[in-house]
């Protein structure tokens, strides 16, 4: 029998029954949808991860304090203060690999401007700090090398900053704030870089020389980290070796002796998200899966339901010549159809479903055409598998008992 009368019958018998048809294809249409949407936002999760690493600046190495042992237990990574101003010039002029070099302190502070006060981080560094995080002045200009070795009462401030004590719109360069009763003149605005993916807004910030936020605001010698640039991407592992052989040194540390402090680059950061944002993507996308399994058996069951329902015509067919293979491959045409349409209505469905958590849940999602076609394919092995055991049955009917079948 040619394979164009037998989708013609297979498309005859879906017919009669539209609504056990419509019925059979929710499952794998629903199950679709699901696998789309979970890798649609896993996707999105990632780019906006790594977004948010590139958003920390270019080449980024990051060294923080060590850890503190009490009673046998690390207390982790920046439990013990343990780096230095010192630490960071010594880097500065001895590492090969790093291009710009800042210690970097930082202090929750109430700021005020007139009538109007906000809570805010202050940040002391370098002047290089600014280019090491990839920032950018809007408007006015970045404190000097003079600032610094003078400790001025100058700062940068961020757009959220600007906006709550001068009000939108309004340039406050040349302005007056006070950082705990201490004066500051802000002579720069930073340009916006918005929320990073953990919710954190990168615009709340005053950015002040190093000298005057350790000198006027904090008692101490110590900083909270150090932050520097490797030359390119490629030297960042050369740059972290080198960093910590010269710290080891400063830090007067035997060779029994753990590292007293810790070094991160972009990459590392990037490698930690990205893996555990391939994890969850994985995992959503296999609960969505279920969905389709779920789909599948929906598939199996209704053709089960469909060889009993024809038994007689299934008789009659091999009776007047149909043979094996032909009764095999109407069912399993019948299958594939079902799976086949429901992928393809499932496939816009996860669409459109990702297009709505995007506008109304705030999610980041991508959908890519490697998802879309790993979908429709899961769909279409689907319903050939769960329609081989029914197809398969019917092919082997006798034709004498399923004549006599009632």
């Amino acid at each position: 029998m040619k394979l164009l009368n037998l989708i013609k019958i297979a498309s005859r018998s879906l017919r009669k029954n539209k609504m056990r048809v419509f019925l059979t294809m929710l499952g794998i249409i629903i199950g679709v949808a699901s696998v789309i949407s979970m890798l649609a936002i896993g996707e999105g999760s990632r780019q906006n991860i790594e977004a948010s690493v590139s958003s920390l600046g270019t080449n980024t190495v990051m060294i923080y304090p060590g850890s503190v042992n009490q009673g046998g237990v690390r207390m982790g990574a920046g439990s013990y203060s343990t780096l230095t101003q010192k630490d960071a010039d010594v880097l500065a002029t001895r590492c090969e690999y790093l291009t710009e070099v800042s210690p970097v302190v930082m202090r929750s502070s109430q700021v005020i401007a007139g009538s109007q006060n906000w809570h805010t981080m202050v940040v002391g560094g370098y002047n290089s700090y600014i280019s090491i995080r990839s920032l950018k002045i809007e408007s006015g200009n970045l404190f000097s090398s003079g600032d610094q070795r003078n400790a001025a009462k100058v700062c940068v401030i961020g757009q959220t900053v600007s906006t709550n004590l001068f009000g939108e719109g309004t340039d406050p360069v040349g302005q007056f704030i006070r950082i705990n009763s201490i004066p500051f003149r802000v002579i720069g605005l930073l340009e916006k870089k918005g929320q990073n993916t953990f919710g954190q807004d990168q615009d709340d910030i005053i950015i002040a020389p190093f000298s005057t936020v350790q000198k006027r605001m904090l008692s101490g010698m110590y900083v909270n980290n150090i932050l520097a640039s490797s030359r390119s991407e490629g030297d960042m592992e050369n740059a972290k070796e080198q960093v910590t052989e010269i710290l080891r040194l400063q830090h007067k540390l035997g060779q029994e002796d753990e590292d007293d402090f810790t070094v991160r680059s972009q990459a590392d950061i990037a490698n930690v998200f990205g893996s555990i944002s391939k994890v969850l993507t994985i995992l959503l996308a296999s609960i969505a899966s279920i969905s389709l399994l779920v789909g599948g058996i929906g598939i199996m069951n209704i053709m089960l339901v469909s060889v009993t329902e024809r038994t007689r015509e299934i008789g009659i067919r091999m009776a007047v010549g149909a043979k094996s293979r032909d009764v095999l491959f109407q069912f399993m045409i019948e299958s594939v159809f079902i799976s086949f349409i429901g992928g393809l209505i499932g496939i816009l469905f996860g669409i459109l479903v990702s297009q709505l958590v995007a506008r109304f849940g705030g999610w980041p999602v991508v959908i890519t055409a490697s998802s879309v076609l790993l979908s429709f394919a899961f769909s279409a092995i689907v319903g050939i598998f769960f329609g081989w055991y029914p197809a398969r049955k019917a092919a082997g009917l006798n034709p004498i008992d399923a004549l006599r079948y009632e």
